[in-house]
């Protein structure tokens, strides 16, 4: 038997020699970790200092990150004078769009809970501060004292307040500092995607790590878990396409079949390389042919890639659920929607890149003082996750400008391809 297994790595590790992508090496490892992890189980239980070492590098980006993104987002898109209605209306379908499908995650995952019998502490059952406070301490903790303090706390809430507020204000200074400051937050912003992308070459090893550490620990149950939390997003992912983004298509009369045959090909480009930026050009080629104006299309969809990314939201929530559900943390209704209002904030500063959802999900358990640990286990299958919910933040911000258009008046029905 262990020598099926070990051809099995051989086989997973030659296909990404071949294939040069990470997401090959994450598998690869995956299956090196599961064979550690069964054969040499005390070697495993070793290798966990590996997934260590790179949480604890994620956790260092997530402010850095937040307060570049959120500050860009806002402060260079928010002049009111310029945007109008168009920005003014833009942002609310945004909020209101990601907020249900936060609340669709947050359901799905607590009726097929499939973080329930993975053996994370034994023993050690977390407490949430949050769910014992008052509203009054629950609204005060919103709020930083010392930026610093809540940096070095992981308080990621605390870092986002500051973050629009910084936002709000470099909005209304002159033109000419808050260019200034806008390019340095561009500037950091892209040093830590890169810092980012640097740090996930280390993914494979953290991945094979924590596996094999998980499979030396609990046995091989936690792959029923896994397949479970893989349905439970898909069939999350579809719920919400059917009683949000078609619902909201059929209320504002676009017609939907002209529509799918539309984003089809944006749609597969996202599917396929997991990444909503690869789609963006085709998307916005796509919309314009539907008949959106120009300048509705152009602020609509970039924007939407940082203020509406609904399948990544829903699985944000599903995720952060997930890991209390697996360390064990009971977490009641008020502390999982007080989680939510944390996730809508801390989510406009996710990138549509294949696994920048990451960063945001260890800092909202972090700030939830849950384990990081489970977040390895789901990075096992992340890349099977990031394609479907990469699909999705496509077809909403597709669908995000076709209804901005529509509420405008600004439709052009002549244009649309039959």
């Amino acid at each position: 038997m262990e020598y099926i297994q070990l051809a099995a790595v051989a086989a997973c590790v030659f296909w990404a020699f071949k294939k040069k992508k990470l997401t090959y090496w994450i598998f690869a490892s995956l299956a090196a970790g599961v064979f550690i992890g069964l054969n040499f189980p005390s070697l495993g239980l070793e290798l966990k200092i590996f997934s260590d070492i790179f949480l604890r590098l994620i956790k260092t980006i997530v402010a850095p990150l937040l307060f570049g993104t959120l500050v860009v987002g806002i402060a260079g898109h928010s002049n009111l004078k310029q945007v109008g209605r168009i920005g003014i209306k833009s942002l609310i379908y945004f909020e209101v769009v990601t907020t249900l499908a936060l609340v669709i995650g947050l359901v799905a995952i607590n009726l097929s809970g499939a973080g329930i019998g993975i053996d994370v502490k034994p023993g050690d059952i977390a407490v949430l501060p949050q769910v014992k406070q008052s509203a009054k301490d629950i609204i005060l903790h919103t709020f930083p004292e010392n930026i610093a303090k809540a940096i070095a706390n992981g308080e990621v809430l605390q870092v986002v307040v500051f973050s629009i507020l910084f936002a709000m204000g470099a909005a209304l200074v002159a033109d000419e500092k808050r260019k200034t400051m806008i390019a340095f937050c561009e500037s950091l912003s892209e040093v830590m995607f890169k810092f980012t992308h640097l740090i996930m070459y280390a993914a494979p090893l953290a991945v094979g790590g924590a596996i094999a550490y998980t499979i030396a620990k609990n046995g091989t149950e936690v792959f029923d878990n896994l397949l479970k939390l893989l349905l439970t997003l898909y069939g999350a992912l579809v719920a919400f396409i059917v009683l949000v983004l078609l619902p909201i298509a059929w209320l504002a009369k676009i017609p939907i079949r002209k529509f799918i045959n539309a984003v089809t090909e944006p749609v597969s480009i996202a599917f396929a390389t997991a990444s909503s930026e690869s789609a963006l050009p085709k998307a916005m080629q796509a919309m314009e042919k539907m008949g959106v104006p120009r300048k509705i299309v152009a602020f609509v969809i970039p924007t939407g890639y940082s203020f509406n990314l609904d399948g990544t939201t829903l699985y944000l929530s599903l995720a952060s659920v997930f890991v209390a559900q697996a360390a064990k943390v009971p977490m009641d209704w008020s502390a999982q929607l007080l989680m939510v209002f944390t996730l809508m904030l801390t989510s406009k500063g996710v990138a549509g890149v294949p696994r920048a959802s990451l960063v945001i999900l260890a800092g909202t358990v972090a700030s939830f003082n849950l384990p990081s640990e489970p977040i390895l286990i789901i990075m096992g299958i992340d890349a099977l996750m990031d394609m479907g919910r990469t699909a999705v933040n496509v077809v909403g911000n597709c669908l995000a400008s076709a209804v901005v258009a529509k509420w405008e008046g600004e439709w052009n029905e002549e244009t649309i391809p039959e």
